[in-house]
């Protein structure tokens, strides 16, 4: 099958609500403006991400905040152009990479079968001034445990075989982008769904309400920043791969 007649099928992987926003948000929102089919998985239940003075972080305390942050997603998934996000809950804060995550991701490659994954990296980047805050571990597990489940679990049918008594054959994904990579290689153009970025992450209230006067601007100074050394007006970056 030619690049041309692959399915226009995305899905990208994430630890927690808004880690899309800030990586992805407008390379999701120009692919989907081009006709492609975007899925979001969030790992976590995002119950991790209270106020840092909370004295109350009981269950009761953290439902609240895991029904707020889906529901904030799910509006920036709109905002964007996303089909569907899918929320597989893992306890936020104690996201590993193990071989019931991979199964997972594996699972539900398989039955969306993307053509393009887009995942956080499984590496830290110790470039001057990094944000240490990029390195959270739930996005490091999530990255690896994205990239084990692509290859070569999701090809392979003796990996897993107890998704082929589910009815779910194996899939090739033929195109890896990774965002916050020690290496990046590729650029998307966001001049054009730059501002959806931002609203995207605007509707995130509980985590950027307050910050989003500050953070604007920042954002939109960093993209265009970004966007200067490939000779566009805004981008986002990436480390790409294919799958051959």
């Amino acid at each position: 099958m030619s690049e041309q007649e692959l399915p226009r099928i995305a899905m990208v992987i994430v630890a927690h609500p808004d880690d899309a926003e800030f990586g992805c948000a407008g390379s999701v929102a120009a692919w989907a403006r081009e006709g492609w089919e975007i899925y979001f998985v969030i790992c976590t239940d995002a119950s991790g991400g209270g106020a840092d003075e909370a004295t109350d972080v009981g269950p009761a305390a953290r439902k609240q905040i895991t029904d707020t942050r889906k529901a904030e997603q799910r509006e920036a998934a709109r905002i964007l152009g996303v089909k569907d996000v899918i929320f597989l809950d893992r306890p936020d804060g104690l996201l590993q990479p193990t071989i019931d995550l991979r199964r997972d991701l594996v699972r539900l490659m398989r039955r969306y079968r993307p053509t393009r994954v887009l995942c956080q990296s499984p590496e830290r980047t110790w470039k001057p001034a990094y944000p240490i805050g990029r390195h959270h571990p739930d996005h490091l597990a999530a990255g690896e445990a994205t990239i084990a489940a692509l290859y070569p679990a999701c090809q392979n049918p003796w990996d897993f075989p107890e998704l082929l008594d589910e009815g779910l054959a194996p899939h090739k994904v033929r195109e890896l982008y990774v965002m916050g990579a020690p290496e990046i290689n590729h650029a998307v153009d966001i001049s054009a769904t730059l501002d959806a970025k931002i609203a995207a992450l605007a509707a995130h209230v509980s985590q950027l309400g307050p910050r989003m006067p500050e953070l604007e601007p920042r954002l939109r100074a960093w993209a265009a920043e970004t966007g200067k050394a490939h000779e566009m007006a805004a981008a986002e970056v990436f480390h790409r791969t294919e799958n051959g």
